[in-house]
């Protein structure tokens, strides 16, 4: 039998608010973001309102709806009501480029969109980029699916929005409305259906999207306010977007579920976040990247200590001001190891820790390390790291219609992160580096397909390969190697300023090289493949441009 799980359950979302909003205790948490506050029963009350607003417009159980919007509370409204529904939620990255934007529109089959109206003419040309573009990889449908835009605000929708013809144009508040006068039970929906699509920024190739059930939600969540001992005299603070599952189910529903207050900012400020941790009555937040390094590198003052958080929960934290950091901030950490894909894999709470590594296994994961054909690596060994959940209900259940990627990650009865690490004698995970090509950079995937692919499309550009260095805050930066169009005996005949322009709108900023160099040919492996780790290994050379050495 298998160890028990604390907080395992096989729940939808929609029960899980409808049962948090009827406890006595929880019903009073608090949701704010930036200014806005509602309490757990007014998001119960529009989640069912917008759920039957979108089932009286035509959407079936299994539709997929998209929400293009920075982190509101009509955003959260929507993702509560889209579960209540049983509908599929896609949260999309309101920063995104329009390559990728309209590459998860298209692939995700949303038939509608839930958007914020500064970004109505950002879809739109994402929907054109959509219908127009014709992918090297048989993907799915040739062009999107959208029918409905659903645009926030309290302004009326205006009569001019350039959106492709034959579309839907309504303002959300107008289908709350309608949906708050249906009568009548909303469908049953299943604990193991989908709930949400999660799209990673791509490895080797394009974006795939999560399948993430409503059961693998909420058990995260409740998992996570278990290991943080969250009560409902905890103020979460987070500074994450709700197209992320740390923001959506370690902060969000993690406080709910604790009937704790949650507090969402849209932007990290260094210098101001001790402040405002003071200021809200902060008692614990939660880290990704570079968060923490940067927070260390401020210059110290009275405001470090001057508040109330006691622990904050994310990854990673350097070893080398692990214990500085705590001393320092008065705080205890709790690191964890994980994926979209597979959550919490590994843990480090304070009371079991070794520093420096990830953690053991959860006593949701069973963990192992690999070689290439798949077989055990001995204790001190470097492999891959794979992992498999103890019970069902915990992981992801695919890539949404990719079944080849699916099986690729799934194999021999375990999930592959694509991560390297290494386990000590006790069980402790010490993670190595990346196999997969992709690049870390402050918290966030940045998909090397996805920035080769629009500089690619620069006329200057022959060929270009995308990789991350190491950066000193932490994590990496990405760097770009190109070879010019034109004489290859004149590397520099494109400037790497304008090649850094041509990318700033198409890509997500996170996502905008900070090296650049130009060489004369690639490195190819005899099936001409770049060998990327050639590239890493030469690092940034003194010919490399460095767009931060320039703007600062």
């Amino acid at each position: 039998m298998p160890e028990e799980v604390v907080g395992h359950a096989d729940q939808t979302i929609g029960g899980w608010l409808s049962e948090v909003a009827a406890d006595p205790v929880r019903r009073l948490a608090t949701l704010t973001v930036e200014d806005d506050t509602a309490d757990v029963a007014d998001l119960d009350d529009a989640a069912r309102a917008v759920a039957a607003g979108l089932l009286a417009h035509g959407l079936a159980a299994g539709d997929r709806v998209a929400v293009l919007a920075p982190a509101c509370l009509d955003a959260v409204r929507a993702w509560f009501g889209i579960a209540r529904a049983g509908l599929v939620e896609v949260p999309l990255n309101p920063a995104s480029g329009t390559t990728a934007l309209g590459w998860c529109l298209r692939r995700s089959r949303a038939r509608a969109v839930v958007c914020d109206p500064a970004l109505v003419g950002h879809l739109a040309e994402a929907l054109e980029r959509a219908a127009d573009e014709q992918s090297d990889e048989p993907v799915g449908p040739a062009t999107y699916a959208v029918e409905i835009v659903l645009v926030l605000g309290a302004d009326p929708v205006p009569a001019d929005l350039r959106l492709p013809p034959g579309l839907s144009v309504q303002r959300f508040d107008d289908l709350r409305a309608t949906g708050s006068g249906e009568g009548g039970e909303l469908p049953a929906v299943d604990p193991r259906d989908p709930a949400v699509i999660l799209y990673t920024s791509g490895t080797t190739g394009p974006p795939k999207g999560v399948l993430l059930s409503h059961r693998a939600n909420v058990n995260l969540a409740r998992h996570t306010a278990g290991l943080m001992g969250y009560t409902p005299e905890d103020r979460l603070y987070s500074v994450f977007p709700l197209y992320h599952s740390n923001a959506r189910y370690c902060s969000v529903m993690a406080g709910l579920e604790a009937g704790a207050r949650v507090l969402l900012h849209r932007r990290f400020s260094a210098s101001g976040f001790w402040r405002t941790c003071a200021d809200e009555g902060v008692t614990a937040f939660n880290y990704q990247g570079a968060m923490i390094s940067i927070l260390h590198k401020q210059p110290p003052g009275p405001a470090d200590r001057d508040h109330r958080v006691r622990a904050a929960f994310g990854a990673p934290c350097p070893a080398e001001i692990f214990e500085d950091v705590e001393e320092r901030f008065g705080i205890r950490l709790t690191e964890i190891y994980g994926s979209t894909e597979v959550s919490l894999v590994c843990e480090m709470p304070p009371e079991q820790r070794r520093i420096g590594t990830a953690g053991r296994e959860s006593p949701i994961y069973h963990v192992q390390v690999v070689d290439e054909r798949g077989r055990r690596q001995p204790v001190g060994v470097v492999g891959e790291i794979v992992a498999r959940p103890k019970e069902a209900g915990w992981m992801f259940d695919g890539y949404d219609g990719d079944a080849a990627a699916t099986a690729g990650a799934w194999r021999d009865l375990w999930f592959h992160t694509g991560d390297r690490g290494v386990l000590d004698q006790d069980g402790f995970l010490t993670f190595v580096d990346r196999v997969k090509d992709t690049v870390r950079r402050r918290g966030e995937n940045v998909s090397t397909w996805e920035v080769e692919r629009v500089l690619a499309d620069h006329p200057s550009v022959a060929q270009v390969a995308a990789f991350g260095v190491p950066s000193q805050l932490s994590e990496e930066d990405v760097m770009v190697a190109v070879v010019p169009a034109g004489d290859p005996a004149d590397p520099r005949a494109v400037d790497a300023e304008l090649l850094l322009e041509h990318c700033r709108g198409r890509l997500t900023s996170f996502a905008v090289p900070r090296y650049v160099r130009f060489v004369d040919r690639l490195p190819l492996t005899p099936s001409q493949r770049v060998e990327k780790y050639r590239l890493r290994e030469q690092g940034v050379t003194d010919d490399t441009y460095d767009a931060e050495r320039v703007t600062t």
